[in-house]
């Protein structure tokens, strides 16, 4: 335990180490800019510059780096290191102010959606003091926001930063209401539990689709799935224990609370979990819990996973985004407490969410866009593509009451008997977890469960705070002009559920059922990227952000044209790598192997007398399939040729998603036959149950 206590945050410029290492009024001055969000008095920078350089250098590092999050779903760094020269011929360890607030990056590289050109280089990375320096690999890292020479956002991290202003900004103005005047801020906590997939890194390097795509482009099902539930929560494999361990130990190094660890539905599948933290701290811990596993698997003979579907038959990956809403002072708007039904300021966060998730069910959707999540979401094993909210019997009910303006009188006070007297008697939660519900409140928080494995958590909680902020808004204005506080909360809840209790639904979201119910509720089934992500232009959308000050109209359009784009590369690389895959392995191998079973078949028919019905079935239906991916093989070569021309990005994408992943999903439903009846140890490529099962 001691050990834990003195790695943890080792190699963070932390809260402790900036204490001991700068002046009392610079340090009080920097606590201040972080605690409270204020703008960082740039009078102080070379005093932290310096304190950072001497620590990092100790630390031995000798380079520092900007890191940042652009748009292309990880981290970038370029490293620049201490040295300047001297008259003498020798050099010093320098590092100043100037170099800790801005770096100078080339932004035409990184995606813009067209907001910077090819010749238009310039862009500008900028400190986020409120997210803590750190060094990883000997290069002191500076978390920063990115944006364009013009000041457009070109990350993750600014309009996240920019999104925890609004809702703090709105959330302030609801606590103070109840009186809460000691109050100065409210923060967004987040804690995203992320789940991945294993794979022996020798079966990894003999499958081309996991190298290029991440995920596997044709595979037949072994005899055992995880139908036997047995690998969820199992005991945990020696070689992935120890893969384990050593994430946990590097994580807590750089500060990150990873907490909960467990083997997930499918085999070989994991999960890791943190503890809460305020939102870009959680984002960027989250980049650097992905950055880790992938390396460290390395070391131990794995690789790690991220895409959502790596395995067609099995469960996708997912990344669990559990968000929650408190002061500075330590109070949570989210805590129900052990009477909810006279918690006004609870009830009314939760009518807030309610509203919000509603009228931005298209928001919520997009936020997890991607060509992998498509895979993933409906597929009778994740959250459905519809958004609905999931509040438990009781809290459903007692906002009904209010509704109604009647007394709900049923909450439980229930301590659960488990039969034997030396189980302690334990209490019952006011709601159950609903596995089904794409966004279930859970106790003190909410959890959505859409957001994909390999995408940041950015998004999903700029989509989040933004539009919570606006319906706050919209509360404390009505709150602030009313005759009666308490009156006019209750009459806000019940406007509420009156207009949005079509979100509300407790049961099974996998079901057919839901999904025939949902239509008639009006709630929108936006099965893919390209459903969802026009509606991001959308006029409301565009005025909320805006409002806000969380997106401009043109950095909306410039992020749709990126998604989209990013979105047709993926499709892209993967049609290009099942041709190849097809084309160099797979048709030769079916073509050998039925040449043999020809030549064994002749040579029962020289012999006389021998039934030869099994070869002449496998003949055929080997040559059935041979044709037939043969033939759909050259369509899609043709079909990818031809789309590539096509220069409207949302026409583009529309037509990779009609025709080329169909045309993909044909061809490997003839693989997988063809694989199911070819030999082993001809074919090509490691099977799914060596790649399952083989850690």
């Amino acid at each position: 335990m001691d050990k834990v206590i003195e790695i943890f945050g080792s190699n963070v410029f932390g809260d402790a180490v900036m204490k001991e290492r700068l002046p009392e009024d610079t340090y009080n001055n920097l606590k201040s800019t972080i605690k409270e969000g204020k703008g960082i008095d740039s009078s102080i920078a070379d005093t932290v510059a310096n304190a950072m350089k001497e620590w990092a250098i100790e630390k031995g590092a000798t380079h520092y780096t900007h890191w940042f999050q652009p748009l292309t779903g990880i981290t970038a760094e370029k490293h620049d290191s201490f040295i300047s020269p001297t008259d003498d011929g020798g050099v010093i360890m320098e590092f100043s102010g100037k170099e800790l607030i801005k770096g100078e990056p080339d932004a035409s590289s990184f995606p813009s959606g067209g907001l910077r050109t090819t010749f238009e280089a310039r862009g500008y990375t900028a400190w986020d003091p409120s997210s803590y320096a750190f060094v990883k690999d000997e290069t002191l890292c500076i978390p920063t926001a990115f944006c364009s020479y013009t000041g457009e956002a070109l990350d993750q991290k600014t309009p996240l930063l920019r999104s925890m202003e609004a809702i703090n900004k709105q959330a302030l103005r609801i606590i103070k209401l109840f009186g809460y005047d000691d109050v100065k801020r409210v923060n967004v906590e987040v804690g995203p539990e992320q789940e991945y997939f294993l794979v022996d890194k020798a079966l990894y390097d003999k499958r081309p689709d996991l190298i290029y795509c991440g995920r596997t482009l044709i595979g037949s099902m072994p005899p055992k799935g995880q139908e036997m539930d047995d690998h969820y929560f199992g005991v945990l494999k020696s070689r992935v224990a120890a893969f384990m361990r050593e994430v946990d130990v590097e994580l807590w190094k750089l500060g990150v609370l990873a907490k909960t660890e467990h083997n997930e539905a499918a085999p070989a599948q994991h999960e890791l979990a943190p503890i809460f933290a305020t939102t870009n701290i959680a984002a960027d811990h989250n980049q650097l819990t992905m950055e880790m596993m992938k390396k460290i698997a390395q070391k131990h003979g794995l690789v790690c996973l991220l895409h959502e579907k790596p395995y067609d038959g099995v469960n996708g990956s997912g990344k669990h985004n559990n968000w929650s809403l408190s002061t500075d002072t330590g109070i949570n708007f989210l805590k129900a407490g052990k009477e909810p039904d006279k918690n006004p300021l609870f009830l009314l966060t939760l009518a807030a969410v309610i509203r919000a998730v509603d009228l931005h069910q298209d928001l919520l959707r997009i936020s997890v866009a991607t060509a992998g999540n498509d895979h993933r979401l409906g597929a009778n094993e994740a959250p459905p593509a519809i958004l609905s909210i999931f509040l438990g019997e009781e809290l459903e009910g007692i906002l009904e009451s209010i509704a109604r303006g009647t007394h709900y009188d049923n909450l439980a006070r229930v301590k659960m008997n488990m039969g034997a007297d030396i189980i302690p008697k334990i209490r019952k939660d006011n709601t159950d977890r609903n596995r089904t519900s794409p966004f279930a409140f859970t106790g003190n928080k909410f959890e959505f469960r859409m957001l994909g494995s390999a995408s940041s958590i950015s998004d999903t909680n700029v989509m989040l705070n933004t539009m919570v902020a606006d319906v706050f808004s919209e509360f404390a204005d009505r709150l602030e002009n009313a005759d009666n506080f308490d009156a006019e909360i209750n009459s806000i809840i019940k406007d509420t559920m009156n207009t949005h209790r079509r979100i509300i639904f407790n049961g099974d979201g996998y079901s057919h059922e839901w999904e025939q119910e949902a239509e008639r509720r009006g709630l929108l089934n936006l099965r893919s990227t390209v459903d969802a992500l026009p509606l991001l232009k959308s006029e409301k959308n565009i005025k909320m952000f805006e409002k806000h000050g969380v997106f401009s109209a043109t950095e909306i359009n410039s992020r749709v044209d990126i998604i989209l784009e990013n979105y047709t590369k993926i499709i892209h690389i993967e049609a290009l790598t099942l041709i190849e895959m097809m084309n160099r392995e797979v048709v030769p191998t079916i073509s050998a192997y039925t040449n043999r079973l020809c030549e064994s078949l002749l040579n029962k028919n020289k012999i006389g007398g021998m039934n030869c019905d099994v070869e002449r079935e496998l003949i055929f239906r080997l040559s059935a399939a041979e044709k037939e991916i043969y033939n759909l093989t050259g369509e899609l070569k043709m079909s990818v040729a031809t789309l590539e021309k096509t220069v409207d990005a949302l026409e583009k994408a529309r037509l990779y998603h009609d025709t080329v992943l169909r045309l993909m999903e044909d061809i490997r439903k003839y693989a997988d036959s063809a694989e199911s009846v070819v030999p082993t140890n001809i074919w090509p490529y490691p099977s799914y149950g060596e790649l399952l099962f083989n850690i």
